[in-house]
């Protein structure tokens, strides 16, 4: 259970314009001398303070439009902007450094150095960049995803459902624009996944962070806010608000209208 906590009074305040924008957005890959189109002419806004769920079937081009909208990849054509900044329009060293300052990331696969503390691990991003943590924010994140008391732990002590929650501590260190979640809960028991869904909704409601999250469980994707769908590149609909059988029988015909 998250616990209920009090944000130290310095927080950055998130602003009121759109946390994501896509506009035209197209990305292409080759395989051999064939040109795979991965996402064509995507459109979407994603408001702050929101969790949004992206879903697809396999090849739909939702693995490229997190990597995308998160700086982790270029787009053909179109525009990427997080916050107030186009980040399709960033150099290699400046898109660098907004990741690092600006982007939060949860994979499937924790990422967490085992060397390390869990402490250590979460103030990470602000260590490489050269910043010193902040005692009170490190405190703060610590015991909103459950981990108060266990900064000195090493990731190897902690559950799975622990190490996760240290990740996400890790994407939230920096107060960034938005937390990219990818099959978050992909390696968990689905008590542990219920878990770490509650918590990914608690940053949204609670810490006013915005979460875009691909996944292909209908189950994770009703911890959302909005659903979007996504077949062959395209953008095919969304959803909000939706049961787990609404969202099953919409991925059955994805593309097919």
């Amino acid at each position: 259970m998250v616990s209920d906590t009090t944000a130290p009074s310095d927080t950055t305040a998130y602003p009121a314009a759109p946390a994501l924008q896509l506009h035209r957005v197209s990305k292409s890959y080759r395989s051999g001398t064939t040109v795979v189109p991965a996402l064509r002419d995507v459109t979407l806004t994603v408001p702050p303070a929101t969790f949004t769920a992206v879903m697809g079937p396999s090849g739909s081009g939702k693995s490229t439009l997190l990597q995308c909208a998160a700086g982790l990849d270029a787009p053909d054509s179109g525009q990427v902007l997080l916050g107030n900044t186009e980040i399709s329009r960033l150099r290699s060293k400046a898109l660098t450094r907004f990741r690092r300052d600006h982007v939060g990331f949860v994979f499937q696969s924790y990422n967490l150095l085992p060397q390390l503390s869990v402490a250590r691990n979460v103030t990470l991003p602000l260590l490489l960049a050269g910043r010193a943590p902040d005692p009170a924010w490190l405190g703060y994140v610590l015991e909103a995803v459950g981990l108060g008391g266990l900064g000195e732990r090493k990731p190897q002590e902690l559950s799975g459902g622990q190490q996760q929650r240290a990740a996400i501590a890790r994407a939230l260190i920096t107060r960034p624009e938005a937390v990219f979640a990818d099959e978050p809960t992909g390696a968990l028991d689905s008590a542990t996944a219920r878990q770490v869904l509650d918590l990914l909704r608690h940053t949204v409601s609670e810490l006013g962070q915005t979460v875009v999250m691909v996944t292909h469980d209908p189950v994770a994707a009703c911890a959302a806010d909005n659903i979007i769908f996504l077949a062959d590149g395209h953008l095919d609909g969304s959803m909000a608000n939706a049961s787990v059988r609404d969202v099953t029988e919409r991925v059955a015909y994805l593309g097919e209208r």
